[in-house]
C-alpha cells in the first residue's frame, strides 16, 4: 500500500513539475530533466536548479562536446530525460547523446537529404513505458523509439505522418515543413508548421493528431469555412482560394495542462505585404488562440495585428505565469511581438490585465489594398523595441560614415505609426525578425517577470508593380517562372541579397549541377521554401534559365503556369535591412537589447544592450540575437544569441554580467539546463552561419568542476 502511495505521488508531482521531472540515482543524487521544448509546456525557459549560481558562475568550464556530422546553423533546443540528451543536427538528423558525457547513442535519419529546415529540436511522449520522440523531416512527422532511434512502424503510415493530413485538397502539393517541436498533451501531439508567405501558401489549420497512432484528432480552420465565427473577416469562400492561404502556427504552442487549454499564436495570411485578395480583418490571422486541447473548439481569442501587411507574425510562444494585480492572484498568459509589445491576458478569460487601446491606423495608397483602420496597442508595458514613428535624424547612427545620406533616405521612406506598404518604401522597425523573434521570452512562473532579449534593426520595405500577365506572357517560361517565384528574394536580376542570405544565382552552374539545382527548388533551403506547386515542366524551364540554356522565344508551354502562384498587382522588392556603407545598421545603437519586466505592475526592471558589434571598437553596442534565454531559481540568466559568438550569464535581478565565455561558433539557440548524478549542466547548439558567422557543428556542455 505504502508502494502504491508512492508511486501515485511521484506520478503526481510529474504532472504539476512537467520538465522538471526529479528522481533519484543509483547513487542517491538527484536527477532533473528538461523533458519539453523550452523547458516545460509553460514555455518559461526556467529552471528550479540552484547548484550554479551567482557565487560561482564564473567557475564553469567545459564539461562536453559533441560534433555532429554535418555543420550549418542549429536553432535547437535540446531535451534532457533521464540521462539522455535528445538533439538534432544542421541536416534535421534526430540524435541521443549520454548526457553526462556527450556520447553519441544513436541517431535518426540521412545525412544526405540536407533538408532546407533548421530544426528548434524534438518532442518526447510515454507513458510510462512506452518512450517516443517525435521528431519531422521534411513534411513528415515521425515517431521514434526513445531507447534505440528506430522508427515505430505502428504510427502513420510505417511510423510516419504526412504533415498535409487533414489540410483541404488545395493544399495538396503546397509547401509545408515544421521547424517547432510539437506540442504534447495525454496522447496528442499538436504541430506547428512553416508554410509558403506567399500568394501560394497552404492554409494554416491547426491540428492534433494521436501520438500513438499518427491518426488525426480535430482540426481548427486559421481561416474560417462558412457558418463558422471568423468567417466575414475574409472574402466570401477564401478558405477554398487558391491565393489566400497561412494564418499559420510555425513559432510552437503553450499549454495549460491542469486545464487542459491549449494556446496557440498565428501568424499572417498570405500574401504577407499585399492583402488586396484578402480584404478584411482577417481571423485567425495574427491571434492568440485559446483552445480546448481535446477538442479543438475555440475559447477565446485576441487578435494582435488586424489585416495584417508587414509580417508581423506572433514569432514565438506565449508565456504561461502567474501575476498579482490589485492583491489578486491571477494566471496569466503573457504574449510578446515582433513589434516589441507584450500582451497579457487572463488565461481563462481571455481579459486584458492591462488596457489595450486601438489606435488610428493610415491608409494604405496601394490600389486594391484597404489597410484596416486601426491597431491594438498595450497600455503597458511599453515596448522593449524603438518604434518606427519615433524616428529621427537624430537616430541615424553615428558611426555610419554616409550619415547624411541615410538621413536623407530616412526623410523619404514612410516612418507614421502603422504607415502601410508602399512604393516610396516603408520603415519596418522593429525589423521583419523583431523585436521578439522565435527564441521567445523567459519567466519565472510564480514572480510575474519575463526576459526577453530583442533585435533593433530597421528593414525598408518597397512594393513594385508586378508585370502584368500579358506582359509575362511574353516571357519565355522558365524566365516567367523565376520573375513570379523567385525575383522578389533572389532580384529581378538573380543578383541575391547578401544581407539577407538570398545567395546570387548568377553563375549558379559553377557551383551546383542540374540534379542539386531541382532538389532544391523541390525541397527549399534554408529560408528558401519548396516550390512543390511547379510543375516538372516549370522546374526544367526555369533551371534551363538559371543556367542560361533557355531559348529566349516564347514557349508554347507558356501556359502551364496557370497552376503556378496566383498573380497579385504587388509584390515587395525584397528582405532589404537599412544598413551603413560599412554594412552596420543605419540607425543608433543599441543593436540588440535584453530586457526585465515585472508583468505584475507593467514596469520595467532593467534593459541593457546585449552583444558587441564585432568590427567596432565601440563596445555596449548589442547586436542582432536570435535564440532565447534560460532563467534559474538561483538568480541566474544564460543567453547566447549574439553574433559576437559569446555565451553570457547575467544577475537577473540586475542584469549585470556575471560571466562570460568565446563559443566555437555562434550559438543561435536557447541553452538547456539539467542536473544528473547531482551535477548542474548546460547545454547549447553552437552552428553559427547566420549574420556572417562562420559554420559550426558542436553541442557544448558545461559545469562546475
Amino acid at each position: 500500500m505504502k508502494t502504491n502511495r508512492l508511486l501515485l505521488l511521484m506520478v503526481f508531482a510529474f504532472f504539476l513539475l512537467g520538465s522538471a521531472w526529479k528522481s533519484i540515482d543509483s547513487n542517491g543524487s538527484e536527477n532533473v530533466d528538461w523533458a519539453d521544448y523550452l523547458g516545460g509546456a509553460d514555455r518559461n525557459h526556467y529552471s528550479t536548479l540552484t547548484q550554479i549560481n551567482p557565487q560561482n558562475v564564473a567557475n564553469l568550464k567545459v564539461a562536453w562536446t559533441y560534433a555532429t556530422p554535418d555543420s550549418g546553423q542549429m536553432q535547437v533546443n535540446p531535451l534532457i530525460i533521464e540521462g539522455v540528451l535528445y538533439g538534432v543536427t544542421p541536416t534535421v538528423q534526430a540524435f541521443a547523446l549520454d548526457a553526462a558525457t556527450g556520447k553519441e547513442l544513436w541517431t535518426f535519419g540521412d545525412k544526405l537529404s540536407s533538408w532546407a529546415s533548421t530544426s528548434r529540436g524534438v518532442a518526447y511522449w510515454t507513458d510510462g513505458t512506452d518512450k517516443r520522440i517525435l521528431h519531422t523531416i521534411g513534411s513528415f512527422l515521425y515517431a521514434i523509439d526513445a531507447k534505440t532511434g528506430k522508427s515505430i512502424p505502428s504510427f502513420g503510415d510505417n511510423g510516419r505522418v504526412d504533415l498535409h493530413e487533414g489540410l483541404p485538397s488545395i493544399a495538396k502539393n503546397k509547401f509545408i515543413i515544421s521547424n517547432t517541436p510539437g506540442t504534447v498533451f495525454e496522447d496528442l501531439i499538436f504541430m506547428p508548421v512553416r508554410l509558403s508567405e506567399g500568394a501560394d501558401a497552404a492554409p494554416g489549420d491547426i491540428r492534433a493528431f494521436n501520438v500513438k497512432t499518427g491518426k488525426l484528432v480535430w482540426t481548427f480552420h486559421t481561416i474560417p469555412y462558412p457558418n463558422e465565427a471568423g468567417y466575414k473577416t475574409f472574402p466570401p469562400n477564401a478558405y477554398k482560394n487558391t491565393n489566400v492561404g497561412a494564418a499559420n502556427n510555425w513559432a510552437g504552442m503553450a499549454i495549460d495542462k491542469k486545464r487542459g487549454i491549449l494556446y496557440v499564436p498565428t501568424g499572417s495570411a498570405s500574401y504577407d505585404f499585399y492583402g488586396g485578395a484578402r480584404l478584411g480583418a482577417n481571423l485567425y490571422a495574427n491571434c492568440l488562440l485559446a483552445l480546448n486541447a481535446r477538442t479543438g473548439k475555440r475559447l477565446w481569442h485576441f487578435q494582435t495585428m488586424h489585416h495584417d501587411i508587414w509580417d508581423r507574425d506572433l514569432p514565438a510562444p506565449p508565456n504561461l505565469i502567474t501575476i498579482k494585480k490589485n492583491g489578486k492572484t491571477i494566471d496569466a498568459v503573457a504574449q510578446v511581438t515582433k513589434q516589441g509589445q507584450v500582451f497579457v491576458f487572463d488565461r481563462v478569460t481571455g481579459k486584458p490585465i492591462f488596457p489595450i487601446h486601438e489606435i488610428p491606423a493610415p491608409k494604405s495608397n496601394l490600389k486594391g489594398e484597404v489597410a484596416w483602420i486601426s491597431q491594438p496597442v498595450p497600455s503597458k508595458p511599453k515596448p522593449f523595441a524603438r518604434q518606427a514613428h519615433t524616428l529621427t535624424e537624430k537616430d541615424i547612427s553615428l558611426f555610419a560614415e554616409n550619415r547624411n545620406e541615410l538621413i536623407a533616405q530616412l526623410k523619404q521612406y514612410k516612418t507614421q505609426k502603422f504607415a502601410p506598404p508602399s512604393k516610396e518604401g516603408t520603415v519596418i522597425f522593429p525589423g521583419y525578425d523583431g523585436g521578439a523573434e522565435w527564441g521567445g521570452a523567459a519567466a519565472d512562473p510564480k514572480d510575474g517577470i519575463i526576459y526577453v532579449n530583442s533585435n533593433e534593426m530597421a528593414w525598408i520595405l518597397k512594393m513594385v508593380e508586378t508585370p502584368k500577365q500579358d506582359e509575362l506572357a511574353q516571357l519565355p517560361l522558365g524566365e516567367k517562372v523565376y520573375q513570379v517565384s523567385c525575383s522578389q528574394c533572389h532580384g529581378a536580376e538573380r543578383k541575391g541579397n547578401p544581407q539577407s542570405n538570398f545567395p546570387s544565382l548568377i553563375d549558379i552552374g559553377k557551383r551546383l549541377d542540374r540534379p542539386a539545382i531541382q532538389k532544391i527548388i523541390t525541397n527549399g533551403k534554408g529560408m528558401m521554401p519548396g516550390q512543390n506547386m511547379l510543375s516538372a515542366t516549370e522546374k526544367q524551364a526555369v533551371v534551363d534559365f538559371l543556367l542560361g540554356l533557355e531559348k529566349k522565344e516564347v514557349s508554347s508551354n507558356n501556359n502551364a503556369t496557370k497552376e503556378m502562384i496566383p498573380y497579385l498587382p504587388y509584390k515587395s522588392t525584397g528582405y532589404n535591412k537599412f544598413l551603413d556603407s560599412k554594412g552596420h545598421p543605419a540607425i543608433s545603437p543599441p543593436w540588440g537589447t535584453l530586457n526585465a519586466i515585472n508583468l505584475n505592475t507593467g514596469e520595467y526592471i532593467w534593459q541593457i544592450p546585449l552583444g558587441n558589434e564585432p568590427n567596432l571598437a565601440e563596445k555596449g553596442t548589442g547586436t542582432e540575437n536570435y535564440g532565447g534565454p534560460v532563467v534559474t531559481a538561483s538568480g541566474l540568466l544564460f543567453i547566447a544569441a549574439t553574433k559576437d559568438g559569446m555565451f553570457r550569464a547575467f544577475d537577473k535581478y540586475t542584469g549585470k554580467l556575471l560571466w562570460e565565455t568565446t563559443l566555437p561558433a555562434a550559438a543561435f539557440a536557447t541553452p538547456a539546463t539539467y542536473q544528473i548524478n547531482g551535477k548542474q549542466y548546460i547545454v547549447l547548439a553552437c552552428g553559427g552561419t547566420k549574420l556572417g558567422t562562420k559554420k559550426g557543428n558542436q553541442y557544448v556542455a558545461f559545469a562546475l568542476p
